[in-house]
């Protein structure tokens, strides 16, 4: 029987979602304590409602001891940071096949930053016994799992400046890459946004920090109105091309905005990338960031439950986690269903 593997949306039922971390050897080693209690609240959340795997050289005695830990499984290894979006194993279904764990080769977003022991996580992760699926060797592609969404049906949404960017895979063309990804995917078309951007942001615009696929041929985006921000402009490009984007059968999407959050900026000044977008899918529920702007908090709720209309909106508070430059859906990885054994 022909394979046919595909990349799943992420609202695709689930297996596990992957958390990585933060211990004293990372980069939060400063604020530690502040963002332990926020990846707290992040795993709460988690695995209250689906089972949850936690990696990390060790755990705080705070995990082994939450009312929750009977739905959370635990793989110690080496690490260097906690951006489990773009370290993780990308994962294909097939209906007639096992899975496949796609392991892709993590660099430190184009070698901004140490990914050795990062890299290597998945391998860990494999020889744990705790994910179902063949181990697929993609090492020699550069790929974050930010830098993609899929709607499970054939199209692949990505940004050009980041999967064109130097010190990933800039002996290819955009071309070459395009057809890599419809290989290696199975998918019918790549879909490339060449505008918009966060300040602050280390990924070269990750598509999870703009721009999100929904069910029902919906996108949520980021939208700036103050015309007086430095992102107007390239997010009021990047509407313009949202809008000739077409599905497969050829209809225009469904475009909802998402607020941008007032300007949050570090103690020497730099803007941080806060954005809406960047939430987490999950079977019943859609986990967001928020930045203590009631207001603008609120208003991103309303859109996405209007994009996630069968799941309760569940927000947490992400002002720590982008000290560091990233949000809550750059520290999940979500594994879908088949995936987790019974260990």
């Amino acid at each position: 029987m022909e394979k046919t593997y595909y990349l799943p949306a992420e609202w695709h039922p689930q297996s596990y979602i992957q958390l990585t971390w933060p211990h004293a050897e990372t980069d939060w080693a400063y604020m530690l304590d502040e963002v332990e209690a926020c990846f707290y609240d992040i795993a709460r959340e988690i695995a209250t409602r689906q089972p949850l795997l936690l990696v990390a050289p060790h755990f705080p005695k705070k995990l082994e001891d939450a009312p929750f830990r009977h739905n959370i499984s635990f793989v110690s290894c080496p690490t260097n940071d906690t951006w489990a979006r773009d370290h993780g194993f990308i994962s294909l279904l097939d209906r007639h096949a096992d899975p496949l764990l796609l392991d892709f080769c993590f660099n430190g977003w184009g070698m901004k930053f140490a990914a050795c022991k990062d890299n290597l996580i998945n391998t860990h992760l494999f020889k744990s016994g705790l994910l179902n699926g063949d181990y697929t060797n993609c090492r020699n592609f550069v790929l974050e799992g930010g830098s993609i969404e899929s709607d499970g049906r054939g199209t692949l949404l990505t940004t050009s400046t980041c999967l064109l960017a130097p010190n990933r895979n800039d002996t290819m063309s955009r071309g070459e890459i395009e057809q890599y990804l419809k290989e290696r995917f199975n998918l019918r078309q790549v879909l490339w946004l060449d505008y918009g951007f966060l300040a602050g942001d280390d990924t070269d615009s990750h598509i999870d920090t703009l721009v999100r696929l929904c069910p029902d041929n919906t996108i949520v985006y980021v939208q700036c109105e103050d015309q007086k921000d430095e992102h107007y402009g390239a997010l009021s490009s990047m509407k313009e091309q949202l809008k000739t984007f077409r599905t497969l059968e050829g209809d225009p999407y469904r475009l909802l905005p998402l607020p941008m959050p007032d300007a949050i900026h570090d103690e020497e000044g730099e803007r941080l990338p806060a954005t809406y977008a960047n939430f987490l899918i999950m079977n019943q529920a859609v986990l967001y960031p928020t930045y203590r702007q009631p207001d603008k908090d609120a208003q991103a709720a309303r859109i996405l439950a209007q994009a996630f209309p069968d799941r309760e909106i569940v927000g947490v508070d992400c002002c720590a986690l982008i000290k560091q430059h990233g949000s809550l859906h750059c520290v999940t990885m979500q594994y879908p269903e088949s995936i987790k054994t019974n260990r």
